[in-house]
C-alpha cells in the first residue's frame, strides 16, 4: 500500500526525524490558507498523486506569493499530471501539499529497501540525488552506496555514519544524518514499511539535514496490525478493480493486454502469464484466487475480470490441491451462467477431483473450451482473441 508525501512526513514527524513543514489543501482557498499559516517567503505547490516524477512533469512549483500559490493550486487540482511512473493516462490531481521554501545546499538520496537477494533490509544512499537518481542506478551504481543491516541489532551508529560518509555529507553533519537514518530505520521496522524513500535528502543553508520528500510502501499482509497506516489509504489512487478484488480476498493487478487470467497460486500464475506471452497473447491481468477458492469467489473474480473492457477472452488455470476442480468448474459454470459470458473462455483443470471437475464442464452445455494442459490452453485462448 502507497500513500502521498504529505502522509509520510507526517509519519517522520511523529518519529521525531527532520522534515520540512508543510500543509495538506485540497482546494485553492485551502492552499491559500496553508500559505498564510505556514508565513515564508517561498512556498512550494506540490501535487500529491501516487507516483514519483511528478517535478519534471510539473506537478511542483515555487510561488513568491499568495497569489501565485492560489494561481498554481487553481492550475493543479483537477489537472491529469503524466509522469514516467504514472503511464499515459496520468492521474488526476486531488489535493496538493503546501509547503514552506527551503535554502537548499546540496541534494542527496536515501533509501530503505528489503533486498531479496540478501533476505535482509537495506539502506541506500547516494550524493547524486534528485530527480535524476534513476540515471544514476543505471549508469554510475558505484555512485549508489549500500549498508545491509542485521535484524538482530538493527541499523547502528556506525552504519549510518559511515553512509554519511560515504554520500559526502559535510563532517560537521554527519551525527544529524546518521540520527536521520535511524530514525527511518525505526519508522521502516515498526510500520512493516516494504519501501521508504527520501529523495532528496537536503542540507540547507541553516545546516538542517532533513525530507524534502518522502515516498512509503508497506507491506499489504502486515496491515492488519497497523490500523492507522490503513486509514491513510486513498481509494482514489487505486484500480478500482484492485478494490474489488481486496474484497473478496483476491490477488488482482490490472495490466495491459486482453486476456483475463484467473489461476490459483501466485507462481501458476506468473508461469501463466509467461505462457501465453510465449504464444503471441498478452495478459489483461494477474489475477490469484488462492488455495480455498468457494464457487461465489470465482464468480466474483470472473466480474472483475469482465469489468475489463479490454479483455476479448479468459483462461482458467488450476492446479487443485488443496482447492478441488470440481468446486472450481461449479464456480465457472456459475459465472458463465449469471454473467451471459460473450467472450471465450478456456479452461485447464489438473489436481485433485479433475474428473469430477471435467464432467462438469462437459454436462454443462455451455460453450467451455477444455484444455489438457497449460501450453494447450494458453495457445487455445491466443487463437480465440486473435
Amino acid at each position: 500500500m502507497n500513500i502521498h508525501e504529505y502522509q509520510g512526513k507526517q509519519l517522520l514527524r511523529d518519529y521525531g526525524v527532520a522534515v520540512s513543514k508543510g500543509l495538506v489543501a485540497f482546494s485553492p482557498e485551502e492552499a491559500v490558507a496553508a500559505a498564510k499559516e505556514l508565513g515564508t517567503d517561498v512556498i512550494v505547490v506540490k501535487a500529491q498523486i501516487h507516483a514519483g516524477g511528478r517535478g519534471k512533469a510539473g506537478g511542483v512549483k515555487i510561488a513568491k506569493t499568495l497569489d501565485e500559490v492560489r494561481e498554481y493550486a487553481t492550475e493543479l487540482i483537477g489537472k491529469t499530471l503524466v509522469t514516467h511512473q504514472t503511464g499515459p493516462e496520468g492521474k488526476e490531481i486531488k489535493r496538493l501539499l503546501i509547503e514552506e521554501g527551503s535554502d537548499i545546499k546540496k541534494e542527496y538520496y536515501l533509501g530503505l529497501v528489503l533486498d531479496n537477494s540478501v533476505d535482509r533490509v537495506t539502506l541506500m544512499g547516494s550524493e547524486e540525488g534528485g530527480m535524476d537518481i534513476e540515471e544514476v542506478a543505471a549508469s554510475t551504481p558505484e555512485k549508489i552506496f549500500k549498508e545491509v543491516i542485521d535484524p538482530v541489532v538493527g541499523l547502528t551508529g556506525f552504519q549510518a555514519r559511515r553512509m554519511a560518509f560515504n554520500m559526502n555529507i559535510p563532517a560537521h553533519l554527519v551525527n544529524k544524518a546518521a540520527k536521520f537514518m535511524l530514525g527511518l530505520y525505526q519508522v521502516f521496522i515498526e510500520k512493516d514499511a516494504s519501501i521508504v524513500e527520501i529523495n532528496p535528502l537536503v542540507v540547507t543553508g541553516g545546516d538542517d539535514v532533513l525530507a524534502l520528500d518522502a515516498k512509503f510502501n508497506f507491506d499489504d499482509s502486515a496491515l492488519f496490525r497497523h490500523k492507522d497506516i490503513q486509514e491513510l489509504r486513498d481509494l482514489d489512487e487505486e484500480d478500482a478493480k484492485e478494490i474489488e478484488a481486496s474484497k473478496h480476498g483476491l490477488s488482482y493487478i490490472s495490466l495491459d493486454g486482453n486476456i483475463g487470467c484467473m489461476v490459483n497460486g501466485a507462481g501458476l500464475a506468473m508461469a501463466t502469464m509467461d505462457t501465453i506471452n510465449y504464444y503471441g497473447g498478452t495478459p489483461a491481468n494477474f489475477l490469484d484466487v488462492g488455495g480455498s477458492a468457494t464457487a461465489e469467489k470465482v464468480t466474483e473474480a470472473f466480474k472483475i475480470i469482465l469489468s475489463d473492457k479490454n479483455v476479448k477472452g479468459i483462461f482458467v488455470n488450476i492446479f487443485g490441491g488443496i482447492m478441488k476442480c470440481d468446486v472450481i468448474a461449479e464456480g465457472v459454470i456459475a459465472a458463465t451462467k449469471e454473467l451471459g459470458l460473450q467472450v471465450p473462455l478456456t479452461v485447464r483443470l489438473e489436481g485433485t477431483n479433475v474428473d469430477k471437475g471435467k464432467a462438469l464442464l462437459k454436462e454443462s452445455g455451455l460453450n467451455i473450451i477444455a484444455a489438457d494442459t497449460m501450453a494447450d490452453g494458453a495457445q487455445k485462448i491466443v487463437e480465440l482473441v486473435g
